[in-house]
């Protein structure tokens, strides 16, 4: 069976349910097709931290910008997707205090607020915390549950018009005179999808998906571990100040505590050793801040793949790769109707989407403002309704499951 669509988006994690319901909203006719559940990558596999841009203001300044405006603004459509908690970066004795100062004027230059607070503050707020802590720096850092914000965005695509198709993996396309002439899409969809634009979002996954329309995507991907531990002390997101290193982020949820993470560089984001030096790692690193954890039972681990986007990375370190994020349009490379939109982070998902959005409607001569940052996702204070498209979509994420209800 054979079906046209204006665009075809593959690919459904925040991403690409952003990019589909942006379109929609404009009036575009869209097809998503995701290969599983919805945010069954990187989107449903992350700490679930929705960053205030601190952790980036003095190694990427414009991508602090971007999370520092992205994350209001998931905060004000997202509703019951977000738990607020604030951050806190600890200085420990060991710890340089140049750079906690680097960190603060970075912020300062970035427009990020903080609040500097010393060592006997930082405890009083936070009892547990190390009594190595030096001072601290308080940020807007908060708590984000993906598989409702990826369900809830998807269902307002959906009542814009757009056609969600989960568990419909593409297996094939035709190039024909310098265009994908046609997708094969298998799974439950079944179906030769006739496309005028196609928009690969498909993060870690999106070197492989642009080979099958005859184009190269620079990926580097690298895996992470979260570790979740029955810890339910009350603090806030709290993030090692120190350049960036492995167990250096603790996140509070729903009765546990995340900690994390590990950047090891792996070849294929499907195909990676879960090794348990990095879970052993990231509990001790983590610990050094907040030492209850480290007696603490591990409830469960989960890895996930950050879609790194790195065309000349040559080397074995990747946390230096920007966490911005990268619109490429094939027409350079040969293919005039495909687009990939690559990195970034789950905070700045709907600036992605606005971003990559623009550039489609302005090849297909739609002139249409975006609406996403001010219209609120449905369900966005109804935790119950929220959980119900969870389900609907299939969006189950590890990152979250300890909040967002599983269907009976």
């Amino acid at each position: 069976m054979t079906h046209s669509t204006t665009v075809l988006v593959v690919g459904g994690g925040v991403t690409g349910v952003g990019v589909a319901r942006d379109l929609a909203l404009r009036g575009v006719d869209v097809t998503l097709a995701e290969a599983g559940g919805l945010g069954g990558g990187t989107s449903g596999r992350s700490h679930g931290l929705l960053h205030s841009g601190a952790r980036y203001a003095e190694s990427d300044p414009e991508g602090a910008a971007e999370c520092r405006a992205e994350s209001t603004t998931v905060r004000e459509i997202a509703g019951a997707c977000v738990r607020e908690t604030r951050g806190l970066f600890v200085q420990l004795s060991s710890d340089s205090a140049d750079y906690f100062e680097r960190k603060r004027e970075a912020c300062a230059d970035v427009g990020i607020e903080t609040e500097v607070v010393d060592g006997a503050t930082a405890r009083e707020a936070v009892p547990d915390l190390a009594p190595e802590t030096e001072r601290a720096m308080w940020v807007d850092d908060a708590v984000v549950y993906p598989s409702r914000l990826v369900a809830a965005t998807a269902a307002d695509a959906a009542d814009a018009g757009a056609r969600i198709h989960t568990h419909s993996p593409v297996v094939d396309a035709t190039v024909t005179d310098g265009r994908v002439a046609s997708v094969t899409v298998g799974g439950e969809l079944d179906e030769t999808v006739e496309p005028s634009v196609v928009v690969n979002a498909t993060g870690a996954w999106a070197g492989d998906v642009a080979e099958t329309f005859g184009v190269s995507v620079g990926m580097a991907p690298a895996k992470g571990v979260m570790v979740s531990v029955d810890y339910d002390g009350p603090h806030p997101v709290l993030n090692r100040c120190r350049e960036p290193d492995d167990g250096d982020i603790v996140v509070p949820h729903a009765g546990e505590t995340v900690l994390g993470t590990t950047s090891v560089p792996v070849s294929d984001p499907d195909d990676y050793e879960r090794e348990q030096w990095e879970v052993d790692r990231s509990v001790t690193e983590c610990a050094a801040m907040l030492p209850p954890v480290a007696d603490a039972d591990v409830v469960r681990t989960w890895w996930g793949v950050r879609p790194l986007y790195a065309p000349d990375e040559d080397g074995t370190d990747r946390r230096g790769i920007s966490r911005g994020f990268t619109l490429l349009d094939h027409t350079r490379d040969g293919v005039d109707n495909a687009v990939s939109v690559v990195g970034g982070k789950l905070t700045t998902h709907r600036q992605m989407a606005e971003t990559t959005t623009d550039h489609v409607c302005d090849r297909l001569g739609v002139d249409e403002d975006c609406v996403t940052a001010d219209r609120q996702l449905p369900g966005a204070d109804d935790p119950a309704r929220l959980d119900e498209f969870v389900t609907r979509y299939d969006a189950h994420g590890e990152t979250d499951s300890d909040v967002v209800a599983a269907a009976d």
